[in-house]
């Protein structure tokens, strides 16, 4: 599987070793970002192109996954996600790194490098790698939903405030 990974400066160690630990485990890792520890450097970037590396490359039919990492997840998550196409889960425990892949078919996770272990985020991103998305049809549905509304601003049969416009 190709893994795509970016971070910023809180999560740059972390990146290199889980980077190890996923080449070793036999995937094909794409970095991101950045290259060198920088305390003012800005995650939005590195996120967004992990994410736009995933996107295409399922779109080309390539096995892709990503991981963001940042100090919390938090932003790095949001900035994944502003690309169309992207599901980027933020993901403290192995129950919610299986079930970002199981329910909700995230093809990115986010971590807080500052909020867990290495070992512990190594664990995540397996546990996220081997889990399989159920195809359920309630999953499905409400995935398509979220990729409607992505795509048009609307879910057929169903309200959306407009926000003011």
């Amino acid at each position: 599987m190709r893994i795509h990974i970016a971070t910023d400066h809180a999560g740059l160690d972390f990146s290199r070793d889980l980077q190890d630990h996923l080449r070793t485990a036999g995937h094909t890792v794409i970095d991101h970002g950045p290259a060198a520890y920088d305390p003012l450097d800005d995650y939005p970037s590195f996120c967004i192109n992990a994410a736009i590396g995933v996107v295409a490359d399922r779109a080309a039919g390539v096995e892709a996954l990503g991981v963001v990492l940042g100090g919390s997840g938090n932003g790095e998550q949001i900035a994944a996600n502003k690309v169309e196409g992207a599901r980027a889960a933020l993901v403290w425990s192995l129950a919610t790194a299986g079930l970002a892949r199981e329910h909700n078919d995230a093809n990115l996770i986010a971590i807080g490098a500052r909020q867990h272990s290495v070992e512990e985020a190594t664990s995540f991103i397996d546990a996220f790698i081997a889990q399989p998305y159920t195809h359920e049809e309630r999953h499905a549905r409400r995935i398509a939903q979220l990729a409607e509304f992505e795509a048009t601003g609307a879910i057929a049969g169903h309200h959306i405030d407009t926000l003011g416009r």
